[in-house]
């Protein structure tokens, strides 16, 4: 049973939805971005999305645009992002959480998806999230992340209907991924009447858990998605306090960190505050 797994198993047995918190691989440096991932867990965060910063990141909003821009400036890569995993297993001594490598299919096919497994597996990711890759071609990766142990989480839309599910599901594993709403991330947000009836609808195709994002902002927001799926997940919002961490010649300031941890806080808190039945 993977981590994922595990980790929506005791969720259920809590009766509680979980939160899955986004942060971007060394936004805005190696080091701060170090920090707030190994704080993560502690503020509350079951589940942890790393960005892999891309160049070309056509399904992300401005929020995470920028957060990748400034990684990739302070010199992030993919080597150092499977090092910053390898240090929150071994240094921090995390081996619970699961973490879950967020990004675009290029980085993997760039390093072959099998060498890419690996070294994923070996650093101690949990699984994927590729935005961009279609179910038709996930049988490029699939099988050498089953060989390794690795989830893969594929994404469905409000414009996934009925018959496009069962696809999408074929090749998903850990928990579905379901974009409340339709664009680029952090720009919009879905209404709790929309929320409910799309995870109904869901649920109804498979016994996966169902996480929702795009939009959350929130705690109140966290909140009503909690009430309806299996994890609220926030990403551009905390990005938003990377940023607004940042002094005017674009370092951390020495708040950043403690800002961005209070901030997953009260989201924890929130999602923590609706009971299942």
């Amino acid at each position: 049973m993977s981590r994922i797994t595990q980790r929506f198993a005791r969720l259920a047995a809590d009766k509680r939805a979980g939160l899955i918190a986004y942060v971007s691989a060394g936004d805005p440096d190696l080091a701060t971005s170090y920090e707030i991932l190994k704080g993560l867990p502690e503020a509350g965060a079951d589940l942890i999305e790393l960005g892999m910063p891309f160049t070309d990141p056509m399904a992300d909003g401005p929020s995470v645009q920028l957060a990748g821009q400034r990684a990739l400036k302070a010199g992030i890569t993919v080597d150092a992002t499977f090092d910053m995993v390898r240090r929150f297993r071994r240094e921090a001594g995390d081996k619970d959480t699961p973490i879950l490598l967020m990004g675009y299919y290029n980085l993997v096919y760039q390093r072959g998806a099998e060498r890419f497994c690996s070294q994923a597996a070996e650093a101690g990711v949990d699984g994927f999230i590729l935005v961009d890759l279609p179910p038709e071609e996930a049988d490029e990766l699939k099988p050498y992340a089953v060989a390794h142990g690795l989830d893969t989480v594929l994404l469905t839309a409000p414009t996934t209907d009925d018959k496009r599910l069962p696809a999408v599901l074929k090749y998903s594993s850990g928990f579905v991924y379901f974009v409340s709403v339709l664009g680029i991330t952090g720009t919009k947000s879905a209404t709790e009447e929309s929320v409910a009836a799309h995870v109904a609808r869901i649920r109804r195709h498979t016994a996966l858990p169902v996480g929702v994002g795009f939009g959350i902002k929130t705690p109140e927001q966290a909140v009503a998605v909690a009430r309806h799926a299996d994890a609220a997940v926030v990403g551009s919002a905390i990005v938003d306090r990377v940023k607004a961490g940042l002094g005017a010649d674009g370092k951390a300031r020495s708040g950043l960190v403690p800002g961005v941890l209070d901030y997953v806080r009260s989201l924890a808190q929130g999602v923590r505050s609706v009971r299942k039945a």
